[in-house]
């Protein structure tokens, strides 16, 4: 059975960093492709950064780039999403996502394996 579990989350002051993980089980990690999202209260859900099946990676929202990078460790089935310089407007829910053998895609709805979510907060 395809299982994520997010780690990592926690209250960091601005300008702090955190490294988020997202752990894989039940398959084969490098037949999919990994969504990072991220939903704060009354907002919608929205992509963060993606790491393809083939190897590519993109980091969605102008915000992040150059804050934000995504990485695999094959060996550990593991994702990881390694956050610098974090502010307040970063803080929300995060969660990793998993499709079979697809492009990277911001939408949500393109995902159909979902990790429980780790809680991110920047705060002073």
């Amino acid at each position: 059975q395809l299982q994520l579990v997010e780690s990592g989350g926690a209250l960091v002051q601005p300008g702090g960093s955190l490294r988020l993980s997202c752990t894989a089980s039940g398959f084969t990690l490098e037949y999919y492709t990994i969504g990072w999202f991220r939903q704060a209260p009354g907002k919608e859900r929205e992509g963060v950064s993606c790491i393809s099946s083939s190897g590519g990676s993109t980091n969605y929202p102008d915000s992040v780039k150059g804050r934000f990078t995504i990485s695999t460790d094959n060996a550990k089935k593991t994702v990881y999403l390694q956050m610098n310089s974090l502010q307040p407007e970063d803080t929300a829910v995060y969660y990793c996502a998993a499709e079979f053998l697809a492009p990277c895609s911001r939408a949500p709805a393109n995902f159909r394996s979902w990790g429980q979510g780790t809680q991110v907060t920047v705060s002073s």
